[in-house]
């Protein structure tokens, strides 16, 4: 036990630009801007329902969560936010327990970056 590693948990979040770049084309600044925010405060939200949902053994409602969640973020070109919180999705269909508590850190993690990726590519 002399050599325990800590491994590091920062990878980095893929954001597809271009998905904002259709979005303000489409809505122009301040449509784009309002959708983007609300998206934002939904994803915030839901980030913690599903949390808190994992917490209190509800399953079916996390899934129910994890999947808004994912097709959220896909309409803001947060794609690593979609592809995790998928993730979770297929933990919980497969009741793989130890997979579901990495994963649901890992979408924490995640989620957390791309808001704040958004917020500063907002800025």
């Amino acid at each position: 036990m002399e050599d325990v590693k800590i491994l590091p948990q920062d990878e980095p979040v893929r954001l597809d630009p271009d998905r904002l770049s259709v979005l303000y084309e489409q809505l122009g600044e301040a449509g784009a801007e309002d959708v983007v925010c609300r998206a934002m405060e939904e994803l915030a939200l839901r980030l913690s329902m599903t949390e808190r949902l994992y917490r209190q053994d509800r399953h079916e409602e996390m899934r129910k969560a994890a999947r808004s969640l994912a097709g959220i973020a896909d309409q803001v070109g947060m794609n690593s936010l979609c592809r995790v919180s998928r993730d979770v999705t297929e933990c919980i269909d497969t009741g793989n327990e130890v997979a579901l508590a990495a994963v649901l850190s890992r979408l924490l993690r995640i989620g957390e970056r791309s808001l704040m990726e958004v917020w500063d590519m907002q800025g």
